[in-house]
């Protein structure tokens, strides 16, 4: 059904992955590559793969100068990212390089094989432990940048259910898990989206997720309520 790469140099990740592969994604084929060199090769020679599965640690690219270069090398190929690293800005900058997806390594089978699922359907895939916020620091002195107040002033557009909708997709939820998730219509959902964009001025949905993660959205939830 699929055609996927994975670019790891542990055996044992890649014998999982195919095992995950194989049970849930029937007829799906997994190749294997051990450094980035390899997973070149292979792309120049399979020119109809659906996913690359990277990871971050790989004996000739260390952090995302693979991504990097896959993505200025092979731009129509879906990179996400299959990593033990799950530093919260690393993972915001894997995404703003152009990466589909996150995946710690450390998933469960049942997650790893929706995350995958979720990817392949063509939405993002964003883990919520490590999307969501920490807790903010309490400091005396109120932030007072240009770069804070013009994203404050940006977030405070959005209506009730408009932060709502951020929300989930800063969780990394696809418009179909929105709408289940808050019980309305798909294209309901897609209209929020688009309104939140063009209230944020983002570019893009993973823009959009971005400046939601500079933020604390319960603060703005918060507030709504009184």
């Amino acid at each position: 059904m699929y055609s996927l790469l994975v670019a790891d140099d542990h055996p044992l990740f890649r014998d999982a992955l195919q095992t995950v592969i194989s049970g849930g994604l029937a007829g799906s084929l997994l190749l294997e590559a051990e450094s980035l060199a390899d997973a070149i090769t292979l792309i120049e020679a399979q020119t109809e793969l659906d996913l690359l599965l990277l990871d971050l640690s790989l004996p000739d690219a260390e952090g995302l100068e693979g991504l990097t270069a896959l993505r200025e090398a092979f731009p129509w190929l879906p990179v996400a990212i299959v990593s033990a690293h799950q530093e919260r800005q690393l993972v915001l900058d894997a995404i703003t390089l152009g990466a589909v997806g996150y995946i710690p390594k450390s998933t469960p089978r049942e997650a790893l094989l929706a995350a995958l699922t979720q990817i392949l359907e063509g939405q993002l895939y964003l883990p919520p432990d490590i999307m969501r916020r920490p807790a903010p620091r309490v400091t005396s002195t109120p932030p007072s940048t240009t770069a804070h107040t013009s994203t404050s002033e940006r977030l405070s557009r959005l209506t009730d259910k408009q932060l709502i909708v951020l929300g989930c997709m800063a969780k990394g939820m696809s418009n179909k898990h929105i709408a289940r998730e808050l019980l309305i219509a798909e294209t309901t959902v897609k209209t929020h989206v688009s309104a939140i964009l063009r209230k944020l001025n983002a570019t893009s949905r993973v823009h959009a997720i971005v400046i939601a993660g500079e933020e604390d959205l319960s603060f703005y939830q918060a507030n709504r309520a009184h």
